[in-house]
């Protein structure tokens, strides 16, 4: 697929103001501190008298705090290199804080890696089966200890499982289907059953232990998977039964595969622990000798409790713990910056609550859930937390949370910057808050393993998310989409406000090549789509879709929309969010429709498919959203806009839309250099116009503006494209980013399967 380092581009055109945000110190002078893996922690600290860990450092900084003041510049604590296994999370709190003038720093010794490892090394194997190896871990100080991971040679490896892991096709092979005819995923079925599931026969396995094993499975939607343990197996009836329900009914087609049983111990990298004899099998993809083998004992590694203040954590390899690595809760001005994150069986670093804590210049990959997590704010009055995610490389998330998103924002006034994000089972950034701001980060490949979501998702079933929130100059393209449906397709997104979100500005994006829409408003209100870029959405490049006031929705959501829009109403600082004065039980017009106040201005379109759409609308009242002054190109082909009910009409009419089909004309061809006929009669693209937008390199996704571009005469704002992604800085872990191979360099294999077909 084409793609290209934006920050290779030879121009950049200035735009609106770049907010990175100030880091708190770094503590470069001051009292420094020494560890080194020869150290003592009944040592001085000194450079030549080392301590042995970080928990004496954090005594002596407490020691020294009972003296009086730290002296300005605070106390730097420089860890030297080499590989140091932690007994217990190393924890913070308010004893532990800084100042601004004498802040408080762990930090890598300069040019030396520095690993903290949340777990013991493994030895003693011995031959087993073949090339299968064993060992007895309660020798080890591991009786009893049930590890959920094991790692050899810094990489993750395969829980024994059938069917095996694919490594050539990691998302679509190595599954096994649930048996029977298949369902439409949208049909109900009452009475579902949600912890049984009916293998194959050519999948029927025989297993002296089956309650040993888990069943990983996407349950019904796909939108996120479930780990559940094996109850009873019956080889008669085919039927795995779980020890409880999954997320959504089992339905026949639904992909999973069986892992934790000795059995299937069957292939390099693949393992097994045997809880009751203490003994853990291991068939290594390498011999080894010189190599770490290791197992998760700690559930996080760093955390900091409320009212740590001015602390920052910089420049270690911190991997292998069983939870979060880095957990900041309640602080202030503290800082996580320049460090490798990996091989967690949680998130990577989870912000929650606080002020101005920053996740920064880290590089974060192979994690069970999110690569970041930030939160805090108050909603009611609008405060920000102004806690920020910048400059970060995250790639391979949710390992075994599918549901594990690169950053996920949520709260008030939190900010996602100049991240790079790839290789992801679901969103880039999924948000959910107030006044977020989400600009400059460069997405791709993202969406791997789920549907019904996007690169950038949010929701607004409570009215009052993500109101006052900014969407900017962020490219995302090549989102992929995992189909389970072959009759509905990719139902993948580039950004994608759903469930009655309000309020957001989407401003000055690049989104190319996406399968379903590039951007998709469902039932979304007061939104303002101003100034984007859309290239080649495979189907329809924007799909707005309302809910109507008598419809299942509408009626499911309203007391969750009375309750949210009540929460805030009253308080000052909501006065000035845009169209706060209209109570949900108003918001229905008078012909049902409940979509309002999107306004979709100043893009530009260029799409080649001539099957493509430029617009897919269905209930939604054009009287009420507009859509004027955009740049269509469709090389020179016919415009189709599909319109639902057909014809328009003005929402003052009362008219049961529910059963109003799709109108032929809605879907007819207008002359290639013209809009519909219909749909300026509707009131709509008066200004709009379909000419080639001139951009400087399309087929190298260079789409900067060439001067005498058309799209600048409509008022259309050159985007700050050498500005987009992640930059040079002090704090990047790495510099330049060497992206990592994955979904980009494979396309991605869609499993055999028969196609679901309505029952």
């Amino acid at each position: 697929m084409k793609h290209i380092l934006l920050a290779a581009l030879a121009l950049m055109i200035s735009g609106t103001a770049d907010c990175r945000q100030v880091a708190p110190a770094t503590g470069t002078a001051g009292i420094r501190l020494y560890i080194a893996p020869n150290g003592n922690d009944a040592a001085d600290g000194s450079k030549k008298s080392p301590l042995a860990t970080l928990a004496a450092a954090r005594q002596k900084i407490r020691d020294l705090k009972t003296t009086g003041a730290l002296p300005v510049g605070g106390v730097t604590v420089v860890v030297r290199g080499g590989t140091y296994f932690l007994a217990a999370t190393f924890h913070l709190d308010k004893a532990d804080s800084g100042t601004t003038e004498a802040p408080i720093v762990y930090r890598a010794a300069k040019g030396e890696k520095v690993q903290f490892i949340g777990g013991r090394a493994i030895a003693g194997f011995v031959p087993y089966q073949g090339s299968i190896l064993k060992t007895d871990v309660a020798s080890q100080n591991l009786k009893g200890v049930y590890f959920r991971q094991l790692f050899f040679d810094n990489q993750r490896q395969v829980l024994a499982r059938y069917p095996n892991f694919d490594p050539q096709n990691p998302c679509t092979g190595g599954w096994a289907y649930v048996d029977g005819t298949p369902v439409q995923m949208y049909k109900e079925i009452p009475g579902e059953d949600k912890h049984t599931l009916v293998f194959k026969p050519q999948d029927a396995r025989t297993w002296s232990r089956p309650t040993d094993g888990e069943v990983f499975i996407f349950p019904r939607y796909n939108w996120w998977n479930n780990i559940v343990p094996i109850a009873a197996l019956d080889q008669e009836k085919r039927s795995i039964t779980l020890t409880r329900d999954a997320s959504y009914a089992i339905r026949p087609n639904d992909r999973y595969f069986v892992q934790n049983v000795l059995g299937e111990l069957d292939s390099p990298g693949e393992w097994y622990l045997d809880r009751a004899t203490d003994t853990l099998y291991f068939w290594p993809p390498s011999p080894l000798q010189g190599k770490l083998v290791c197992v998760p004992t700690l559930r996080m590694l760093i955390t900091m409790g409320p009212g740590t203040s001015q602390v920052t954590i910089r420049g270690f390899d911190l991997q292998c713990c069983d939870g979060t690595a880095v957990e900041l809760k309640g602080t202030d001005d503290c800082l996580v910056a320049g460090n490798l994150i990996h091989n967690t069986g949680g998130s990577g670093v989870l912000v929650d609550g606080g002020h101005r804590n920053g996740v920064v210049g880290n590089d974060i990959y192979e994690v069970g859930s999110n690569g970041i997590s930030i939160s805090g704010g108050d909603r009611k009055t609008l405060t920000p937390a102004e806690n920020y995610a910048d400059n970060n490389y995250i790639h391979h998330t949710g390992v075994f949370n599918k549901q594990g998103l690169g950053i996920t924002l949520n709260g008030v006034g939190n900010r996602a910057s100049h991240n790079l994000i790839h290789d992801t089972p679901r969103c880039a950034i999924g948000f959910m808050g107030n006044n977020l701001v989400i600009e400059y980060n460069r997405i791709r490949h993202v969406m791997l393993e789920t549907e019904d979501a996007a690169a950038l998702s949010t929701g607004g079933r409570d009215w009052i998310s993500s109101r006052g929130s900014c969407l900017r100059y962020n490219y995302i393209h090549d989102v992929s989409g995992y189909v389970t449906d072959k009759n509905l397709g990719a139902q993948t997104f580039g950004i994608y406000p759903d469930d009655n979100t309000g309020g957001l500005d989407i401003y000055g994006n690049i989104i190319a090549r996406v399968p379903c829409g590039l951007i998709f408003l469902h039932n979304a209100r007061d939104i303002v789509v101003e100034n984007n870029i859309l290239v080649d959405g495979a189907d329809t490049q924007v799909r707005f879709t309302g809910w109507m006031g008598s419809g299942k929705r509408w009626q499911q959501h309203l007391h969750e929309m009375i309750e949210g829009y009540e929460s805030v109403a009253g308080q000052p600082a909501w006065r000035n969010m845009r169209n706060m004065n209209l109570h949900p039980t108003k918001a229905v017009l008078p012909n049902g429709m409940t979509m309002q106040n999107n306004v979709f201005q100043r893009n530009i379109f260029y799409y080649s498919n001539p099957k493509a759409r430029l617009l897919s609308l269905s209930n939604v009242p054009l009287d009420h959203n507009t859509f004027d002054y955009n740049l269509i190109h469709h090389f020179n082909q016919p415009v189709k806009i599909g319109l639902r009910p057909f014809p328009p009409t003005p929402s003052t009419l009362p008219e049961d839309n529910t059963k109003a089909a799709t109108h032929a004309n809605s879907e007819a061809d207008a002359p290639a250099d013209m809009l519909p006929g219909w749909w300026r009669e509707a009131g709509e693209g008066a200004h709009s116009i379909v000419a080639d937008p001139l951009f400087v390199n399309p087929k190298n996704d260079d789409y900067r503006l060439k001067p005498e571009s058309p799209a600048l005469k409509l008022g259309f704002k050159p985007i700050p494209v050498g500005k987009i992604g992640p930059y040079a800085d002090a704090l990047r872990a790495s510099w330049p980013i060497v992206e990592v191979p994955g979904e980009r360099e494979r396309a991605l294999a869609m499993p055999v399967a028969p196609a679901p077909v309505t029952r």
